[in-house]
């Protein structure tokens, strides 16, 4: 069952979450008398009055703007009584201007607090008061398979659907990126990035990242959805990117290919301008073989490989298959957080 409205619902969105308890019970909810269910009315919509726009504006020369653009709008939500904004880091990579806005069309600026490259998280403090409740973060590992679930966007057209996860499992991209425990869930929602998924408790427990057209997996029947990164993976991590504006999981190598897995290979359909792929010679249309020696056949393996062969700045092997030969090619891979452009004096 799926909720969705075509008109602005930012000033409706405590009362449309409240309209969704019913899809959202908990179990032991189910048989609760009515204040149970005034106080999961209650937290479900502070969660959804939480949810907030993000709008940003990428520093000029940014290598991101080519697959993210420039202008790049999105959702994130308020995790703290002092204005701290979790969102997903692509909203913000080599961000220039930081905007929040509000249910009531305050547009507030912001400034970037920290990008996690490991987790893809990222971090906003909002420089004038929000007046925004926050809402705690749940646990990611306790949410249950097939449980309903609140996913709620902010912004101009901020909106609030029930979903259920439909699979947990280890996620790779085709961007150098591989977290463990992913979410998945469907109904899939177009407005995913930096969108809030919240238990039935009005705790946070994932930030949305992708749309997926196989949101059960490669073997299953193809369910559109959508993937988020779990909180789970935000606090061990939290203090230090507060404090630093990185993480020490973040200094790990890069070496500028986007790559796609199909039935065990591996081929790579992008280099990145100036990157040490495009250095070395790499191309659109390789199969890599083998990283450093090792044979690989799935993109979490790459990666894997290419994150732990060694410090961040060193010489990384890639055999590949090029128009039925096979070479060997020398890379002098780079630390991902040194190649992002910041904004000046940042």
């Amino acid at each position: 069952m799926r909720f969705r409205w075509p008109f602005d619902v930012a000033p409706l969105r405590g009362l449309l979450s409240i309209l969704l308890v019913p899809c959202l019970l908990l179990p032991q909810a189910a048989t609760a008398q009515g204040s149970n269910l005034e106080d999961q009315s209650r937290l479900l919509g502070r969660a959804s009055a939480a949810v907030v726009g993000v709008r940003a504006l990428a520093v000029d020369e940014a290598r991101s703007i080519r697959t993210l653009g420039k202008d790049r709008q999105g959702s994130g939500v308020v995790i703290d009584e002092n204005g701290l904004v979790l969102t997903i880091g692509y909203l913000i990579l080599e961000a220039e201007q930081v905007q929040v806005i509000t249910d009531d069309d305050r547009v507030i600026p912001g400034r970037v607090v920290g990008y996690d490259v490991a987790t893809g998280f990222g971090l906003i403090q909002a420089l004038v008061p929000l007046r925004i409740d926050p809402v705690p973060l749940g646990q990611s590992a306790r949410v249950r398979d097939d449980e309903p679930l609140m996913i709620a966007s902010g912004g101009d057209a901020g909106a609030v659907s029930v979903a259920r996860m439909v699979s947990r499992r280890p996620f790779a991209g085709y961007w150098e990126y591989h977290i463990d425990d992913a979410l998945f869930t469907a109904p899939p929602r177009r407005d995913h990035s930096g969108a809030g998924l919240f238990n039935g408790r009005g705790e946070l427990v994932g930030i949305g990242s992708l749309f997926v057209a196989h949101a059960m997996g490669d073997t299953h029947p193809q369910l559109p959805g959508n993937m988020f990164v779990p909180v789970d993976l935000l606090r061990p991590i939290m203090d230090e990117l507060r404090r630093s504006g990185t993480t020490s999981l973040s200094r790990r190598a890069w070496i500028g290919i986007n790559c796609v897995e199909d039935d065990g290979e591996i081929r790579i359909i992008r280099v990145n301008d100036d990157s040490p792929a495009d250095v070395a010679g790499l191309q659109a249309g390789d199969r890599i073989l083998r990283i450093d020696g090792v044979a690989v056949n799935a993109l979490g393996q790459l990666w894997k490989h290419l994150w732990s062969g060694g410090p961040p700045e060193r010489e990384v092997t890639l055999e590949v298959q090029r128009a039925g030969k096979t070479e060997a090619l020398k890379l002098h891979s780079v630390d991902r957080a040194m190649t992002l452009k910041r904004a000046q004096g940042v």
